[in-house]
């Protein structure tokens, strides 16, 4: 899941940034209003993570030229501003949620992932299945044929994302926006050198491939027909 964080304290941003990418998260980070615009208004995100007071562009402003131009992403407000009327100022500018300072890390990412689970409409709150691979998003446990398999953070990432959108082709650029940071360089050969070292965990040794090469185009993860 890709993630843009819109804040200029600097603390704040390094507890926030550190606890999301430990949770799996690529997080796409900027201090001013004018970056946080361009990034929100021209980049694929799965949610933002925003505050309010910025320089050069408060968040307000950010959110409703978001809306504007049509683009849904979900928007989490990061706020001193406590009072009830500015937390109905920031939901009726566009904002799906609000978190006021200080927070508790642990409210941020159940807050960051309950969001996007109302975005993409998922079924089940907590598991993603494909025949007989089954992730769980709140405990990251991944099982194929009931045994756990062992992922790292960013194979845990590249799984989920393969998953949310089973049976359809996603191509290098955008695993490569999804899973990495806006900072990745595309001439590497990263994401194929994680697909690899995925496959052997998730099809190695069962009888059947769930994650295919679709030559030239990119990557689909679905049960063989």
């Amino acid at each position: 899941m890709r993630l843009l964080l819109v804040e200029d304290d600097k603390k704040i941003a390094l507890f926030v940034k550190s606890g999301l990418k430990e949770a799996g998260f690529a997080v796409d980070h900027v201090t001013d209003g004018e970056d946080g615009l361009h990034l929100a208004l021209t980049e694929p995100y799965d949610i933002v993570v925003m505050d309010l007071m910025l320089p050069k562009i408060d968040g307000l402003t950010i959110i409703k030229a978001m809306r504007n131009n049509a683009i849904n992403t979900p928007v989490l407000i990061l706020s001193a501003k406590r009072s009830v009327g500015e937390r109905v100022e920031g939901l009726n500018a566009g904002s799906d949620d609000y978190l006021i300072k200080p927070f508790a890390l642990s409210e941020l990412l159940a807050r960051v992932q309950a969001l996007i689970r109302r975005a993409s409409s998922v079924i089940s709150p907590s598991n993603l299945t494909v025949a007989d691979l089954t992730l769980n998003i709140h405990t990251r446990k991944v099982y194929r044929s009931g045994k756990e398999i062992n992922l790292q953070p960013l194979e845990f990432s590249l799984l989920e994302y393969l998953m949310r959108n089973a049976g359809r082709v996603v191509s290098k650029t955008m695993i490569m926006e999804h899973v990495w940071d806006y900072n990745f360089n595309p001439q590497t050969n990263v994401v194929e050198a994680r697909i690899c070292y995925l496959r052997e965990k998730i099809d190695k040794n069962f009888d059947t491939a769930l994650i295919h090469t679709v030559r030239g185009v990119g990557y689909v993860l679905q049960e063989e027909t």
